[in-house]
């Protein structure tokens, strides 16, 4: 199985559809998506909060169907695909504009708030653009908010392979992520530059993790 995850800006056009195409995913955990993205063809579960005109907090992409459950946050969208319960989530960053649901006062309060409302519905794979690192220098979220979330991952049973890859930006760790069940084999983890043709289609870049779900559970 392909799981990818990416952050759209609020971007669409035809050079988007090309990545996402070349990505060669199953399931994609996307998040600020524009309703002009072309995702025919998919099975498409959206959070129904908008982020802003037009543009979708998360998404879930799937080549199967998805049988959606009661969303855990409003910047989070969760669903059933095969058995399996996917969410896709933006978590609050630095500086982040106060809305009714990110509560606290704290950065780590809000990320606390958020994260823990999505892990009580036990997500088996969940990812998107979380704004924490959990490796090096931490630019978007809090040391505090990484020991929270590793203690979390943990507690769900799952294992986090974008840990260690890089940000786009030298020198930075991913704060783009996907978790997946401790019990399956990951095959390969790895970051793909959302540019074409020399041109960036987004300020984040791509996170793709291939696996082998485990038979005896998800």
């Amino acid at each position: 199985m392909r799981i990818g995850t990416w952050n759209l800006a609020g971007r669409h056009g035809d050079a988007h559809r090309s990545l996402i195409d070349q990505m060669r995913c199953d399931v994609l955990l996307l998040t600020e998506v524009s309703d002009r993205l072309d995702l025919s063809g998919w099975h498409v579960a959206s959070t129904t909060e908008p982020m802003a005109p037009r543009r979708r907090w998360s998404a879930i992409a799937s080549r199967e169907p998805i049988a959606e459950v009661n969303q855990p946050h409003p910047a989070s969208v969760a669903g059933v695909i095969d058995g399996v319960r996917f969410c896709s989530s933006i978590l609050p960053w630095r500086g982040c504009t106060p809305r009714d649901f990110w509560v606290g006062e704290k950065l780590i309060d809000k990320q606390i708030h958020a994260a823990s409302a999505i892990a009580a519905m036990r997500p088996q794979v969940w990812g998107g653009d979380w704004n924490q690192s959990f490796t090096g220098p931490e630019t978007a979220g809090t040391i505090a908010g990484r020991r929270w979330l590793s203690e979390a991952i943990d507690r769900l049973h799952l294992q986090l392979p974008t840990a260690d890859l890089p940000h786009r930006i030298e020198g930075i760790s991913s704060i783009d992520h996907i978790a997946v069940p401790r019990a399956w084999s990951i095959v390969a983890a790895e970051r793909v530059v959302a540019e074409l043709e020399g041109r960036r289609l987004s300020d984040h870049d791509v996170y793709v993790v291939a696996c082998q779900p485990s038979k005896s559970s998800p």
